[in-house]
């Protein structure tokens, strides 16, 4: 048995409980709301399937297609999360993604994306930012749990101060705006799918999708949206910038104590690749990583 690990998790729990009572501080009371009130299918159509009067949808991935769907509404910050498990088996080389993105050139892109694997090995969680077109700004996690046997809940914050990545109310990721680094301008929608990302994803595109395992099935939940809806006005973000939005205010602004020791302590443990550290891609690491 590893005892390590066993351990390792065992902090992270305690660590939960901790963060959960910041976390879930100053926030307004989120209703429940059903896919359709504010999500549409955009691509795959037959391949998608909403459960449950609209608490859940499922995405299929077969040889013919796979499936996504996005917010009715653009934003410019808010916290964006959703409770997902992902597709199980012999997965290598199908991507699930759940993101936030701007449209047209020069984009910008919060993304979380597992990439699937086979014979038992882990699913990676890959955390990105494309900051006006331009990405490579990849942090890779195996997880402390199997994302494939449970719902989880994943977290985009995006405020003026900083974008944080949450599993389960945990911060694995941040990336400040401060020191002039590129930082997200543009109005975002939430999106979520499922699609053949064989070409990369797993073994550096080394292993491609068996089809004889399809189809590839990811489930979605927890449909509500917290963000500032900029539709009809200014595609200036700023106009989403008021501390009188609980997602900008003080406790979103920075890290507490509590949240950045667990954030070191899951970075320590649980994440395998760090482009700023990755002088096969840069030489002189981005600004935003020192």
């Amino acid at each position: 048995m590893d005892y390590v690990r066993i351990f390792s998790v065992f902090v992270v729990t305690l660590w939960i409980i901790r963060v959960d009572a910041r976390v879930f501080g100053g926030r307004g009371i989120e209703k429940f709301v059903t896919f359709g009130q504010n999500y549409i299918v955009t691509w795959g159509q037959s391949h998608v399937s909403t459960l449950h009067s609209g608490e859940e949808v499922d995405l299929y991935m077969d040889q013919s297609s796979g499936g996504g769907f996005e917010s009715k509404d653009a934003y410019g910050s808010g916290l964006f999360e959703m409770r997902i498990k992902v597709p199980s088996g012999n997965t290598g080389g199908i991507v699930t993604a759940f993101y936030l993105t701007s449209k047209g050139g020069g984009h910008d892109e919060i993304d979380f994306e597992f990439l699937g694997n086979n014979n038992g090995k882990p699913i990676t969680l890959q955390t990105n930012l494309f900051l006006n077109g331009e990405g490579n700004r990849e942090e890779r996690f195996l997880l402390w749990f199997n994302p494939t046997k449970h719902y989880h809940t994943y977290g985009l914050l995006w405020n003026p101060y900083q974008i944080v990545f949450y599993v389960d109310n945990i911060p694995i990721r941040v990336y400040k705006n401060e020191n002039g680094v590129s930082y997200p301008s543009k109005p975002m929608q939430v999106e979520a799918s499922l699609w053949n990302g064989d070409d990369w994803a797993t073994d550096g595109g080394r292993t491609k999708v068996n089809w004889s395992y399809s189809p590839f099935i990811a489930h979605f939940r927890d449909f509500a949206l917290s963000g500032c809806n900029i539709d009809g006005r200014s595609n200036n973000v700023g106009a989403c910038e008021s501390s009188n939005y609980w997602w900008n205010a003080g406790n979103y602004q920075r890290l507490s104590g509590n949240e950045q020791k667990l954030y070191e302590h899951v970075r320590s443990k649980y994440m395998n690749y760090d482009y700023c550290t990755d002088r096969s891609k840069y030489q002189t690491p981005p600004r935003e990583c020192y």
